[in-house]
């Protein structure tokens, strides 16, 4: 067969589409930070990471209409108001370029491990090679800038070692063994997604008007901060520094840069990836209390991305998935 006539899997529908949706959010959320942006050196991310997405939508595209889809519809200049005073300070700008290309590398690795597709396997790993690349540089100038906050640091070891105690898993009456390296990873990036969720939570608590959508953004803030206070005290138990917010900040603007449909949306898609890495640092996990943890939070994250899910259909702002034909439907029309 015609390699060009391969139709489209659902896998690679999926993916395009998705990342279509969530393209036209970003750079909305990127317009807004180079209007504001007074800092040369993060401005110049930020504008590679619009031409980025850019073409990627204009890639996406050019595919569905190959293929005859239609495209899904997208946040626009109605979701952005551009006169509304600056919410964030400039660091933050650069710390979102930070959170969202991490949140790429882990989207577009699942993604393009599930493509078949020559010209969409093509397309998503140079998605993913633009994730990284954009990883590198905001990572590189946060270093600079002395706003990039390391995880502990831990004495090298001088011999490997075996686990001999069935007590390694679960914690001993007078006996509880050191956080591996692995867990201490696992709970610093934990630390670091919910501050930048937290700043996220206070500025939107500023500027949104809708009630319910308040309450949403309150829970969020509450949950970050539950995850945030566990892992610090464990870590002060462990002698090792309880982090603190790499220079996150929120203005003292109440007016809203965005829609509330963007909003939603983008906690809609935060709340997906946390529950995924979640779920990953519970899987690599030696310690039952961390296990424990990771089990209720995990729940606590499934409710509440429920609630935000809701409120996007009462208010008609989530569109669909193209999904598989009704079968059964179309015999029935014909009895």
């Amino acid at each position: 067969m015609d390699k060009h006539n391969v139709r489209l899997s659902s896998a690679e529908i999926g993916g395009l589409w998705t990342t279509y949706i969530q393209g036209s959010m970003t750079i909305c959320l990127i317009k807004y930070f180079l209007h504001h942006l007074r800092d040369e050196e993060i401005k110049s991310i930020l504008k590679q990471s619009d031409h980025i997405y850019s073409g990627q939508m204009k890639q996406i595209k050019e595919i569905f209409l190959q293929e005859n889809i239609p495209l899904p519809d997208t946040f626009g200049d109605e979701d952005l108001n551009l006169s509304a005073p600056p919410l964030f300070y400039d660091p933050f700008a650069l710390t979102f370029v930070y959170a969202m290309s991490r949140m790429n590398i882990i989207n577009f690795s699942f993604i393009t491990s599930n493509i078949a597709r020559e010209d969409v396997r093509s397309f998503f790993s140079n998605c993913l090679s633009d994730a990284l690349k954009q990883y590198n540089e905001a990572t590189q100038l946060m270093l600079e800038k002395g706003i990039y906050d390391r995880p502990p640091m831990v004495v090298y070891p001088t011999e490997n070692e075996y686990i001999e105690k069935k007590s390694y898993l679960t914690k001993v009456i007078g006996e509880k063994r050191p956080l591996n390296v692995i867990e201490i990873a696992d709970m610093f990036f934990n630390i670091e997604r919910n501050y930048f969720a937290i700043v996220l939570c206070m500025g939107f608590q500023q500027v949104v008007q809708d009630k319910e959508i308040l309450e949403f953004i309150k829970e969020g803030r509450k949950i970050s901060e539950m995850q945030i206070t566990f892992i610090n005290d464990l870590f002060k138990e462990e002698n090792l520094m309880g982090t603190t917010s790499i220079s996150m900040e929120v203005t003292g603007s109440t007016v809203s840069p965005f829609s509330d449909k963007l909003i939603l949306t983008l906690f809609h898609a935060l709340n997906a990836i946390d529950i995924t890495l979640i779920g990953h640092a519970q899987s690599l996990s030696m310690r039952t209390d961390l296990i424990a943890f990771y089990t209720k939070t995990i729940g606590k994250i499934f409710l509440y991305a429920a609630k935000g899910f809701n409120l996007l259909v009462e208010r008609g702002w989530i569109q669909e998935p193209p999904s598989n034909l009704d079968r059964n439907k179309l015999r029935n029309t014909h009895k």
